[in-house]
């Protein structure tokens, strides 16, 4: 007998060849022995990245469990990306002070940190601090992305998750949502206090898995930002792919005896992510994201989070902008809506994006990708 879980993934975002809109997940297989579990696993296979020399390929195919290794996969592919034909890359506005470094945080974990200030003499008009979504990187598709909205007069700052991107960390795992959240407030806390950003107003950008990140710091410190921006959030599985209590129940038991095991996901998710087809191709280059299967406790964490948020949308006090493409099948704008509408903040604003997937701001046709930031920067200038 098999028994699976079927749920709207959570937000791979920037999962290249990665697999879903929904994930179909064999849990477990009772073969014919009363006395064996096996816990279904697919074997990896290597991915040869066109266009790069077998060297690279050498680099990239290597084990990435661990922060070392992501960091020297990352460092041998900056002139690759420095030359990919995307807008994000080739268009994103020069003259922008760039800065990076890791410092541990109070688990002791090593935390990643990039920073993008407008070029000199540029009056900085806030700062805008960055939680990527699920898999990702603030140091791929991010990187132009800041670019822009620094240029526009803001002081832009990221850190890589734990577990993921350049930051300590086994990849792909999230043992608790809640510490990711506190490792958000305890690093930006920090940089709040910077000499050179002190007293600005702050706001914080939340993509995908990211946004329910978001909305956690949100809810631990409902004061802690003049404004918050959401990007195709994460904050709620869809009622018909929710898994029974009974399936959860089995999901966290098999998450606790072994915590970093994978499931199987059984559909592909980039082309829902990426609508522009050659900009789709371009993310496998985002050589350090994670797009193997979902870890056990991962997959559970992800579950009570967004299940913790739906229950508390009523309590997002906070300026707010939402942004999504209206044809998302990886999280659901209709969910976006339910933020909108149930949100208290009076000062709220909902832009939903025709025929827009997931990655509205990496995947979409160039103007749409223009029309993006533009509503994210003439909505911080707004405010500031």
């Amino acid at each position: 007998m098999d028994l699976s879980l079927t749920f709207r993934s959570p937000s791979p975002f920037l999962l290249p060849n990665s697999k879903p809109s929904t994930l179909s997940i064999p849990l477990i297989s009772l073969k014919p022995s009363p006395h064996r579990l096996t816990v279904a696993a697919a074997a990896g296979k290597m991915k040869m990245i066109e266009g790069v020399s077998d060297e690279l390929n050498s680099i990239a195919s290597q084990n990435l469990d661990y922060a070392a290794a992501r960091r020297r996969v990352r460092s041998a592919f900056i002139p690759v990306h420095q030359q990919l034909d995307h807008l994000l890359f080739k268009m994103a506005p020069t003259g922008v002070r760039t800065e990076e470094w890791i410092e541990r945080n109070s688990k002791g974990l090593e935390i990643f940190f990039r920073r993008w200030m407008p070029e000199p003499g540029v009056k900085i008009k806030g700062v805008v601090c960055f939680s990527h979504g699920y898999g990702d990187t603030c140091t791929f598709f991010f990187e132009g992305i800041a670019r822009f909205i620094a240029a526009s007069g803001y002081g832009v700052y990221a850190i890589d998750h734990p577990g993921f991107g350049l930051s300590e960390g086994l990849h792909g795992y999230i043992y608790s949502f809640d510490e990711l959240a506190d490792n958000v407030i305890e690093q930006y806390a920090k940089i709040k206090e910077r000499p050179e950003v002190r007293g600005l107003p702050c706001f914080i950008l939340g993509q995908s898995m990211g946004g329910a990140v978001t909305l956690k710091v949100h809810f631990k410190d409902p004061h802690g930002w003049d404004g918050i921006i959401l990007v195709a959030p994460m904050c709620k599985i869809a009622d018909d792919v929710t898994p029974s209590k009974p399936v959860l129940n089995f999901l966290t038991f098999l998450s606790k005896v072994m915590p970093t095991a994978k499931l199987v996901p059984q559909k592909d998710l980039a082309e829902l992510m990426f609508r522009d087809l050659r900009k789709k191709k371009m993310a496998v280059y985002n050589v350090i994201c994670y797009d193997d299967r979902v870890r056990l406790r991962t997959a559970v964490e992800l579950l009570n989070a967004t299940k913790e948020i739906e229950e508390q949308v009523d309590k997002v006090s906070s300026p707010l902008l939402i942004l999504h493409g209206a044809a998302d099948k990886v999280t659901d704008p209709v969910v976006s809506q339910f933020l909108y509408e149930n949100a208290s903040s009076k000062d709220k604003t909902l832009k939903l994006y025709e025929e827009g997937y997931h990655c509205i701001l990496e995947g979409e046709p160039d103007d749409k990708i223009l029309t993006v930031l533009n509503d994210i920067i003439s909505w911080l200038d707004a405010r500031c």
